[in-house]
């Protein structure tokens, strides 16, 4: 499959790709995004955008994208299914494909309960899977979802997401095969930070033959302080935050707590890098994308290579 995408290019070279976050502003400002997009230039081989994450309102997705080509950046779209229904996502797939976008990470998007306005109804018309599907169909088959035939379809490498520390954690190996089964090209998974339990959910995608299917992208998030360690160990769901992690951050002073951060992100990606059926990761400094190349350049990623 080839869609034109460096992020693709990079993989199928079999080199140890790099991606990174950034969440459009909650207004209009361009700036805003270019300011983000600068830190990321040059570090990575592409950028997500992020789709109303968290059910807030947002600059929408493909025209932060269109932003990041400007700037000359590649950008991964993010879609969510929350908001949309079948003819909406499918229309906007045109949309930014023709705008020039060549990956698109598909996702079923938080509950609107979590956001900004909860009294808000949402879609969900289509589900993560579904959604791929659909894509699929549309790039390989070159017909909608109702069969009926494209006047130009999208080049598009597709992507899903994929959380590996959810319950029940031996159905997270199942649930990804059938991501890929849908369309899914490459996987992003969550933050990681409990490495031993990744390194088994990785080796039971590897026994599966996964890996040869699927690129994997492992997700990298960095603590920024303990009262961050704590947070998302208590109160995200499915997140799995090591008391070691805590620990090591109380034992810094709080000044010194966001650098001791940066560094157990480098030592993730150093053993990351080792690990068999791993083939890149994906940085997610949201709010903090002046730290992205601290961190990539830490972890001996830099410069990248060129394809």
């Amino acid at each position: 499959m080839k869609s034109g995408s460096n992020l693709e290019k990079m993989l199928s070279a079999g080199h140890f790709a790099v991606t990174g976050e950034l969440g459009p502003p909650r207004g209009n400002n361009a700036e805003e995004v270019r300011h983000k997009a600068k830190h990321l230039k040059g570090i990575v081989e592409s950028v997500n955008i992020t789709d109303n994450q968290t059910a807030v309102v947002r600059m929408a997705s493909w025209a932060a994208c269109k932003i990041l080509i400007d700037e000359g950046l590649e950008p991964n779209l993010q879609m969510v299914a929350r908001d949309r229904n079948r003819i909406a996502l499918q229309s906007d797939l045109l949309g930014a494909t023709a705008l020039g976008i060549k990956n698109v990470l598909c996702l079923s998007g938080d509950h609107q309960r979590f956001g900004d306005h909860p009294e808000g109804k949402n879609v969900y018309d289509l589900d993560s899977l579904q959604l791929l599907d659909t894509f699929r169909k549309m790039r390989d088959e070159k017909t909608f979802l109702n069969g009926k035939e494209l006047d130009g379809a999208p080049e598009i490498f597709l992507g899903a997401a994929e959380n590996p520390f959810a319950d029940p954690f031996d159905f997270r190996p199942i649930r990804m095969a059938k991501k890929i089964a849908a369309g899914a090209n490459f996987i992003q998974t969550q933050c990681i930070y409990n490495m031993p339990k990744f390194r088994e959910f990785v080796k039971r995608i590897v026994d599966m033959g996964l890996h040869e299917k699927c690129y994997l992208l492992a997700g990298v998030t960095p603590l920024k302080s303990v009262g961050m360690a704590n947070y998302m160990a208590k109160f995200v769901p499915g997140m799995d935050v090591p008391d070691t992690f805590i620990k090591r951050l109380k034992g810094v002073d709080k000044k010194e707590q966001a650098a001791e951060g940066i560094k157990i992100a480098i030592e993730q990606i150093h053993e990351l890098k080792e690990m068999k059926g791993v083939a890149g990761v994906h940085v997610m400094a949201i709010e903090w994308e002046h730290r992205a190349k601290e961190i990539i350049e830490g972890a001996g990623l830099l410069p990248r290579p060129q394809v």
